[in-house]
């Protein structure tokens, strides 16, 4: 093996334990050079991005930093979440007419321990966020919005995330009673160029007008789905796509009538999802889904409730037509129990995206909040801003039994971290009584890690009335992705090079 081999590798290797972005398997060789199999090391760098989170003048915003301690971490580091630029212009041009330079004072002391900042105030702008060495494994930040009052009134809640080049958000609407926009939030040095397209029941939705959106750099735009094309739809689905640089993408959808909230990415297209923690109050569940592919997909419509799997009546099945979106009405499909709604192909494996969009309360006092098809914890995942009150855990496992350990942080103000054990049957989803640390001021971080058996599906409820309407938001936990595959060295590389 020569020099420039071993420099290929060595930077390579590098490049995947500083970014966290992917996973490196090296090539083999022959003779004692033959690489071992890779290990899980910790990211040393995690970027995050939180929209801006709301043009409201009565809107009180609070943010939580956590990162859990992780074994193998860099003995220092910091993290920070500064103001993105604000553009009001026409995205196309690129011009920027503002920029805000307010950020929340939100300094991350420890691993362990949340932070806190306050984003209220006129007009928040979005923050870009980067955290290094021991804050970036697991780094996790959430938004959380109240509004009293207006349009998308109630709680609105979204996990920041990380900057990626693709994006599908089943579920938003340009009907008559919704305002939704997707924000676009560039992190990079460089301008990115982004097409936005829209999806409806009848296909493709002709707009030029969202093709080749520049987002200068360090900047946001939130672009008003209703200008990009004409008519108004129920159900629609909105595909991100970057052409140069990389983005952050998150949907909000306001309601005149039945409030608002953020609607996260459904993960990447498949032929099995699932979207797990549908409150056992919700009186309402409309399920809306896409096929991106040429072919057809036919779906099993399934509930993992805490007794076993149950096919919804008159919702066995769902039909979505390639490039077009389907929707179907699942009314109080949970009945008073805790559930996770499980799609599974029934004939060719045609990928699709879903999401839910799950309603509360009932006349004048409802409220909604959505749920995407996630991926499964994996490793770890964790969730911040959590309360001793009004805060629900709901964890799935649909296929085999699992074991689950969960773990409560340390308050943000005080308290001492706990942890309980779980088993979860397969085929069912459980609200569990999550832990809270004893003694607790402020607010807590949950970090959910499955122990043993099948995969396991999570997602935390934040409940909050509003002046008599329920309000919530629910957030999804996918693997962190606190780790990455770098592989180990048969022999010490430096005595190779000496010859």
């Amino acid at each position: 093996m020569n020099r420039t081999t071993l420099s290929l590798i060595a930077g390579a290797t590098a490049l995947a334990a500083v970014t966290g972005f992917a996973s490196l398997n090296a090539p083999a060789a022959s003779g004692d050079n033959t690489a071992k199999a890779a290990t899980q090391q910790p990211v040393e760098r995690t970027s995050l991005l939180c929209p801006q989170p709301s043009t409201s003048e009565i809107a009180e915003t609070a943010y939580t930093s956590y990162t859990p301690v992780t074994q193998g971490a860099a003995d220092s580091g910091k993290a920070e979440l500064q103001a993105a630029a604000l553009e009001s212009a026409d995205s196309a041009s690129g011009k920027k007419t503002g920029k805000k330079t307010v950020k929340p004072a939100l300094k991350p002391a420890e691993p362990g321990k949340p932070a806190t900042g306050d984003g209220s105030g006129a007009e928040p702008p979005a923050l870009v966020g980067t955290a290094e060495g021991k804050f970036a494994p697991g780094w996790t930040v959430q938004e959380t919005t109240a509004v009293a009052a207006g349009t998308g009134r109630g709680l609105l809640g979204t996990n920041c995330t990380a900057p990626d080049t693709e994006f599908w958000f089943p579920g938003v609407s340009t009907a008559t009673s919704r305002t939704d926009y997707v924000h676009l939030t560039n992190p990079d040095d460089s301008a990115a160029v982004v097409d936005v397209e829209l999806y409806g029941k009848d296909g493709t939705l002709k707009t030029t007008v969202g093709e080749g959106i520049t987002v200068q750099p360090h900047a946001s735009e939130p672009i008003l789905l209703s200008t990009l094309a004409s008519g108004q739809q129920t159900d629609l689905t909105v595909h991100v796509t970057v052409r140069s640089g990389r983005v952050g993408a998150a949907v909000q959808a306001l309601d005149d009538k039945i409030g608002g909230d953020w609607l996260a990415a459904s993960t990447d297209p498949a032929g099995s999802l699932v979207m797990p923690g549908i409150p056992k109050d919700a009186t309402a569940v409309r399920l809306v889904a896409f096929a991106p592919g040429d072919q057809d997909a036919d779906l099993k419509v399934r509930l993992a409730s805490p007794s076993g799997l149950i096919t919804p009546a008159g919702n066995e099945t769902l039909h979505v037509k390639a490039g077009m979106t389907a929707a179907a009405d699942l009314g109080d499909v949970t009945r008073g129990e805790a559930g996770s709604l499980v799609l599974t192909s029934t004939g060719t494996s045609a990928p699709v995206v879903a999401a839910l969009q799950v309603v509360r309360g009932k006349g004048s006092k409802q409220e909604m909040a959505f749920i995407p098809a996630t991926r499964p914890v994996g490793a770890r995942a964790t969730v911040a801003d959590n309360s001793s009150k009004g805060t629900t855990l709901a964890l799935s496992a649909p296929g085999q039994s699992a074991q689950v350990k969960v773990t409560a942080s340390a308050g943000s103000e005080g308290g001492t971290a706990a942890t309980k054990t779980y088993t979860i049957k397969g085929g069912t989803t459980q609200d569990v009584d999550a832990p809270v640390p004893a003694g607790l001021k402020g607010t807590y971080a949950l970090t959910v890690e499955p122990v043993s058996g099948g995969p396991v599906y999570a997602s935390r409820t934040l409940a909050s009335a509003q002046e008599g309407v329920p309000g919530f938001t629910i957030q999804t936990l996918p693997d962190d992705r606190g780790t990455v595959a770098v592989p180990e060295a048969d022999q010490d590389l430096s005595v190779l090079l000496k010859k």
